[in-house]
């Protein structure tokens, strides 16, 4: 904490106005994200430009404070919370930062400010025939500035790539306070070091993401999407390796567990016997081909046991009602136990099996729960662990250890799109040689030489590293 903090506060005071919040109601929502932490920063800037941006680094630069990056606060890593030690942090609120400054029919790109919802940008290309594929499951409250700060997926990228792919380029604010273009407005360019790729993904600590050009397809002219219910997880994950090795390539392919499914089967439109999966494949294009491929699918889904398949969703309303279901687990299980620590892990797609199968000797060793969904289309699995009571806490802690093992076990990273924020560099050395963590230390101490921009993010402290 800085020696000075008050009158630090009362410079800040000065300098910003009332876009400086400093009371309790304010500075309390933005102390904690959707990770389940709590870090109450000493105040808040909402931002309404970069010139605000490029300010308030250089005055965290002259005295010493911690700035940290936030967007709509839905990560689940803690990588928008002050970090241990930064009591006299300043939050960086970008969420008034939410303009679409123009969509380029032309051209297919979208000029935009961070703090636009992914959901308005989406809605808005359609609008013009267009179509920004990257969908979290929290498109309609996440940030495209926080998406590209983490490089954020979702169920489309197993056909259309993640946030980075759609990055043309961004404008950022370096921690020393400098402002920068990085990247281009075109498809091609390779005109330096790639400094756009380096800040995107990097969850605030190398730059603060103050504008993006983003890359825009032709809109799909028909969806369907096909759902299959499974007497259990393993003819599950074998019909989805069919999908996927039999020459399609779906637009989304995603799975529910027993555990998962029995929290919204009420929102299916018929029973699910206990133990069952649930499979959603989605494919996109021409409408002949999407009628075909829906088929395929449907015959792969019957092919490999299952016991209901719904008859494919063409509608939109009948497309989003199915994925309902997917999109309402997280929050169903957060609601419904005490400890509830998400993990990300991604495999190769031809061990989901081996990682699936080998959940309930985790939930034996921890006496924990195991709630497992997510991505299947590229093995991006997410685990949700939990406990009824916060005295286990400890133990379900182990349990994400234990699930990390065995993910890199068979090949696979301990985070697909949630990032490292503070939940867990305690786990980077597990993946991460501790030659790469040193040179990427030394990135960070390159650009940010006095540790004000977003500190304690993603490296494990010096004496665990």
């Amino acid at each position: 904490m800085p020696s000075a903090l008050p009158e630090i506060l009362a410079l800040l005071a000065r300098e910003f106005g009332p876009d400086l919040l400093t009371s309790a109601a304010d500075l309390e929502p933005r102390g904690r994200d959707e990770s389940g932490m709590r870090r109450t920063p000493a105040a808040v800037l909402l931002a309404r430009d970069e010139a605000q941006v490029v300010r308030l680094l250089e005055l965290a630069n002259q005295h010493r404070f911690a700035v940290v990056p936030r967007g709509a606060g839905t990560g689940l890593a803690g990588g928008c919370l002050p970090g241990e030690g930064d009591e006299g942090a300043v939050v960086l609120d970008l969420s008034a930062m939410n303009r679409i400054l123009e969509i380029d029919a032309g051209s297919l790109t979208a000029t935009v400010e961070p703090g636009v919802l992914t959901g308005e940008l989406r809605r808005s290309a359609r609008a013009q025939g267009l179509f920004y594929p990257p969908d979290p499951a929290s498109l309609d409250t996440s940030t495209l500035g926080g998406n590209a700060a983490t490089n954020a997926g979702g169920p489309a990228c197993v056909k259309y790539g993640t946030t980075r792919d759609y990055v043309l380029g961004l404008r950022a604010v370096l921690p020393t306070g400098e402002a920068i273009r990085a990247g281009v407005n075109t498809r091609k360019g390779v005109v330096g070091y790639d400094l756009a790729r380096l800040i995107l993904g990097s969850e605030g600590t190398l730059g603060v993401i103050t504008g993006l050009t983003l890359k825009l397809l032709p809109h799909p002219r028909a969806t369907a999407c096909v759902a299959g219910i499974f007497s259990d997880l393993g003819a599950a994950m074998r019909a989805i390796i069919g999908v996927m090795t039999g020459g399609r390539l779906p637009a989304a392919a995603e799975f529910l567990d027993a555990r998962s499914l029995a929290l919204v089967g009420d929102l299916l439109p018929f029973r699910v016997a206990a133990g069952s999966a649930l499979v959603l494949a989605e494919c996109d294009g021409d409408p002949d081909q999407v009628r075909l491929e829906a088929g395929e699918i449907a015959e792969a889904f019957r092919v490999s046991g299952a016991t209901e398949i719904l008859p494919p969703a063409v509608e939109d309303k009948d497309r989003e009602a199915v994925w309902k279901v997917r999109r309402s687990v997280s929050t169903r299980i957060h609601e419904s136990c005490a400890v509830y620590i998400p993990e990300d892990i991604v495999v190769p797609i031809g061990r989901i099996a081996d990682m699936v199968a080998a959940l309930p000797g985790v939930e034996a060793r921890h006496s924990v729960a195991i709630y497992a969904f997510g991505h299947a289309g590229d093995g991006n699995i997410h685990l949700n662990l939990t406990a009824p009571d916060e005295a286990q806490r400890p133990q379900v802690e182990a349990a994400a250890e234990d699930c990390v093992r065995l993910a890199l076990g068979f090949g696979g990273t301990l985070s697909g799109e949630h990032g490292i924020g503070l939940a867990k560099r305690r786990l980077l050395p597990l993946e991460l040689s501790a030659a790469s963590i040193r040179l990427q230390r030394g990135i960070k101490k390159l650009m940010d030489p006095r540790g004000v921009l977003n500190p304690g993010k993603i490296f494990p402290e010096e004496t665990e590293a």
